[in-house]
Order: C-alpha cells, then structure tokens, then sequence
C-alpha cells in the first residue's frame, strides 16, 4: 500500500523502536552511513528494557506497551519499522499482524546468516532477557531454512551492568574473553545484543565467523524498503 501521508518525491521513512537510549545514537550513524536518503525517527521507551530485565522476560504490561509503539509508529507514516531490541523481538512478530507496513527485526538476518555457517552454533548474550528469545529465533530460522542445528547458550554474566555504569573497556574485555572460549567449540557465534559488536575489533580472527546484528539487521530493512519501493509500495 502507498505510503497516504506521503507527497510524491518525499524520501522513504523508517521508524526504530527502542527500548532504551542506548542504541539511538549508533542506529541513527549506522543508517545514516549505508542510506542517507532515507529519513529515520526514533521511538523510544527507556522504561521497557529495565522492566524486563528485572522481570527476565517480556511481561504482559511491556507487550501491551509495545504494541502500542509499533502501532503508533506505523500510523505516524513510516515505510518500515525497525525494532531494535532483540529481547522483544516476539512481540515485534506479534505487531507485524497488526499493521499493514513490514517490521524488520535486527537480528532475523543475523539468525540466517548463522544458520547458513554450519550446524554448531553458539548464543552468547549479556541479559538472560534476550538469551533465550534469540535461541528460539535461531531455531525457528533453522526450521524454516530446513536446516539442522545444535545451540550453545552462554550467559554473559555482568557485563550489561559494566555497560549501563559506563564502564565500556572492562564490558568489552569480558565479552570478549567469552566469545573466544566459546569460538572453540561451535562453527558461528552468535552475539545476542547489537552492544556487542563492539567487540569485534578486539577479538581478532578466532576462525570461526563472529556474527553482530546491527549492520546486518540495517542492511536487510534496506533490502526489504527498497524491494517494497520498487514494487510500488
């Protein structure tokens, strides 16, 4: 359906659902890179992420939330939506049947591209929130791709605290130190949080692929925009 509170010629709009500030700056500079035509708004909630980290999972009243942003972002005359909090990437699946424009996930390419890389695939997270939930996509993604897979989880543990309190250097020591130990013994790791990827350039080549959502997550909502705009969407 053609975007109605569009003039002809405006650029395309995506909107990114946050749950807290945390990743406004880094998505904004990462679309900003890969396509500077396209216009970003940022919803945010910075109320959600800590009721469900306290809770260890996403509660009725953050669902109901949620869908209350999705909804709100796709009446405000977005294209796409992006969400970008993997621990809610459910809800976002429950959203995608309430509103009639796409809602990319940031970590659903991550998920193929792990599936794609071998049978053996390590989770690592840093909240126990998005651990499992990103196993479930990943063996979801697994079964729709038909392929056959066997999930290590590894829990993080203090290292989203050290990030909240501002310590970046000994959060990224700890991730990293845990994604070599379990690059060992699977044939993809997979990192949970797109606040990982800063890690990457620290770890060096631990043979096996290091897979991060947000560069990843952004080219495919670019992918999926773009596809919908040359079909007349």
């Amino acid at each position: 359906m053609l975007n109605p509170t569009k003039a002809p010629g405006e650029p395309p709009r995506i909107a990114i659902v946050h749950t807290s500030f945390l990743a406004v700056e880094s998505f904004g500079e990462l679309f900003r890179d890969l396509a500077p035509e396209v216009c970003v708004r940022h919803v945010v909630d910075d109320s959600l992420l800590p009721e469900v980290i306290a809770e260890g999972a996403v509660t009725p009243a953050v669902h109901s939330r949620l869908l209350d942003l999705f909804q709100g972002a796709a009446t405000s005359g977005a294209d796409l939506i992006f969400s970008q909090c993997s621990s809610v990437g459910e809800v976002a699946d429950a959203a995608s049947l309430l509103v009639e424009i796409p809602i990319v996930k940031v970590d659903e390419a991550m998920a193929e591209r792990a599936c794609e890389a071998g049978p053996r695939i390590g989770v690592a997270a840093t909240l126990g929130s998005t651990l499992l939930p990103t196993r479930r996509l990943v063996e979801s993604t697994a079964a729709r791709m038909s392929k056959r897979v066997l999930l290590r989880c590894e829990l993080i543990e203090g290292a989203f605290a050290l990030l909240e309190s501002g310590d970046r250097a000994a959060h990224n020591a700890l991730v990293a130190q845990a994604l070599m130990e379990l690059a060992s013994e699977v044939d993809v790791v997979v990192c949970a949080q797109g606040s990982m990827a800063a890690v990457l350039p620290e770890l060096g080549d631990l043979g096996v692929p290091v897979l991060t959502s947000p560069r990843l997550g952004v080219e495919h909502a670019l992918r999926v925009l773009r596809t919908r705009a040359q079909a007349g969407h």
